[in-house]
């Protein structure tokens, strides 16, 4: 049996959401149809994509489509993009809306310098801590972003995946031991200290520390919740990793593991897992049949008992992940 692997792309995971297949088919589409020159086919591919995830998007596919639309000769729809991971993602990097050519009839127009204006609010007030919580970030999901391609073509307990494990390891322990040392010095921090990429990588690596750590800090991260420091959606996460490390029934239905006998990839148990959904909607995130059709998983009243009836992993087992 062996614990999935949360994976969150690089710098851009504030959904926390399960995409469903079709939509990373739409976004590979619409990028190869912007280097074929295809401006307005490649926009529409990317509008494809959002609908598939209930209109919700990740920031590089965003400003992606931003640059389609704009290419297409379409600012209004190009704003609306670039507007929403202003608002919804705290997108704070200018350099990169000023080094990008597709932008360049847009920037005398009055909309633009009220872009910048929210993307300069955006900008952190501790960027050089930023700067090495972004470093941080991709260090976290250097080795975790390849997992799966390596596992498809060598297998979980192959020697390759093992030498992946050992890396993602030391990389967690150093990680671990430097945002200990931030969150003991400032407490947690949030958006308008580091910037979304610099409070992503604070949750991702407590996330992936080991219980101990994980335990410890969980309670400043309710309270920087409750302070709008952290996200509801990624305490969920913490909650449930916590809770089911210590043989308990998980609240928010994150964690799975797979059967490596049968293959079969399962919810661990859910407390009252009737209401599940309502739990999870408070939280932000997305029902849970549509997060387990992202693993192959169909949520109907079989799966519901199954997960019922299933028991908590025993502690010789939990040790292991």
């Amino acid at each position: 049996m062996k614990l999935l692997v949360f994976l969150f792309s690089c710098c851009f995971s504030s959904l926390l959401y399960a995409q469903p297949a079709a939509y990373q088919e739409h976004i590979a589409a619409a990028e190869n149809l912007y280097k074929q020159g295809d401006y307005t086919a490649s926009a529409s591919r990317y509008s494809a994509a959002f609908e598939t995830f209930g209109w919700k998007g990740y920031m590089p596919d965003r400003f992606n489509a931003a640059r389609a639309w704009a290419m297409a000769g379409v600012p209004d729809s190009a704003y609306f993009n670039l507007f929403r991971i202003v608002e919804k993602n705290g997108y704070d990097d200018q350099g990169a809306l000023d080094a990008e050519p597709a932008f360049s009839s847009m920037r005398a127009q009055p909309r633009w310098a009220e872009l910048c204006q929210r993307v300069k609010a955006n900008q952190p007030t501790m960027p050089e801590l930023s700067k090495e919580l972004q470093v941080i970030l991709v260090e976290d999901q250097r080795y975790r972003s390849i997992m799966d391609s390596v596992n498809t073509q060598f297998g979980w307990n192959s020697d390759e995946m093992q030498a992946i494990l050992k890396k993602m390891n030391q990389v967690d322990l150093e990680n671990t031991t430097r945002v200990a040392q931030i969150l003991d010095t400032h407490g947690w921090l949030g958006n308008q200290e580091v910037g979304a990429q610099g409070n992503q990588a604070i949750f991702l690596v407590i996330q992936h520390a080991n219980i101990n750590i994980q335990e410890k800090y969980l309670p400043m991260m309710r309270e920087a919740q409750k302070a709008g420091k952290a996200r509801g959606a990624d305490l969920a996460l913490l909650e449930d990793r916590v809770l089911m490390r210590n043989g308990k029934k998980q609240i928010y239905g994150s964690q799975l593991s797979t059967d490596s006998k049968t293959n079969k990839t399962y919810f661990f148990p859910i407390e009252d897992v009737d209401h599940v959904d309502e739990r999870r909607a408070a939280v932000g995130l997305q029902p849970i049949a549509e997060y387990a059709q992202y693993f192959g998983i169909t949520w109907d009243a079989a799966t519901i008992e199954d997960n019922k009836n299933r028991k908590v992993p025993p502690a010789e087992l939990r040790r292991k992940h």
